[in-house]
């Protein structure tokens, strides 16, 4: 198993302000799946997102990825595991807005050992017209593409997604989908993907449902459509 999480919690606060945000989590996900995390706001599905990430550090229980524990390394041994393993993609692009899309995605390119072909990448998200454009020039499906491409070029094994599709219409949502669908198939990445739309479940391998801190459904998706298929976004 590529991803296996045991028993987790994390709480934040202290006395009258503490607040238990995940309670007791367990769940695994194989290598290639795509996997998404649904909950309402609050549920607690960003910081699992976190703690998988080694953003936010556990309290309890054990997170394994590729057979590294992540409980109880340092800030350096996070940082790492974070380069060496993960890729990020926000909600909120996080461009750097006075660099263009070919030097927002080679920011990230020095941090790998072994970064794809950004020619090659900046054609398979369809930007390579574009590699000389500021974000300002830019759609706002072109600066989620640009977020991506500048998350794959580290060749990462995990993607991590935030609400990649929150701040996008419908159509470009889908568009964003189908991409990061053609990622999964090109580079055999395991992508955990949070949302509150449940249409977007339907694109995924397995579903992970979120509740007060708490999973409340963790099943693999039998009747898995294309994310060209997908309605309701």
């Amino acid at each position: 198993m590529y991803l296996e999480i045991k028993n987790i919690k994390k709480s934040y606060g202290e006395n009258g302000s503490y607040i238990e945000v995940i309670k007791g989590i367990s769940a695994s996900i194989e290598k290639g799946q795509i996997c998404a995390i649904l909950g309402p706001s609050g549920s607690g599905k960003s910081t699992f997102l976190n703690l998988i990430g080694g953003l936010d550090e556990l309290d309890f229980g054990s997170i394994k990825v590729d057979n590294k524990e992540l409980f109880g390394l340092n800030q350096n041994e996070l940082s790492e595991y974070r380069r060496e393993n993960l890729g990020f993609v926000f909600q909120f692009y996080n461009l750097v807005p006075n660099l263009t899309v070919r030097e927002n995605i080679e920011v990230c390119r020095y941090l790998s050992q072994n970064p794809l072909d950004i020619n090659e990448l900046l054609n398979t998200i369809d930007l390579k017209e574009h590699e000389n454009k500021f974000p300002s020039q830019l759609s706002g499906g072109q600066q989620q593409r640009c977020a991506i491409a500048r998350a794959l070029i580290k060749n990462p094994k995990l993607l991590l997604c935030d609400e990649p599709t929150g701040a996008l219409d419908s159509k470009t949502s889908k568009d964003i989908l189908i991409l990061i669908e053609e990622i999964n198939k090109k580079f055999n990445t395991t992508i955990l993907m949070v949302t509150h739309n449940g249409s977007i479940k339907n694109m995924a391998h397995k579903i992970i449902q979120i509740k007060d801190g708490k999973i409340t459904k963790d099943y693999i998706n039998k009747n898995r459509i294309e994310a060209k298929y997908l309605e309701d976004l």
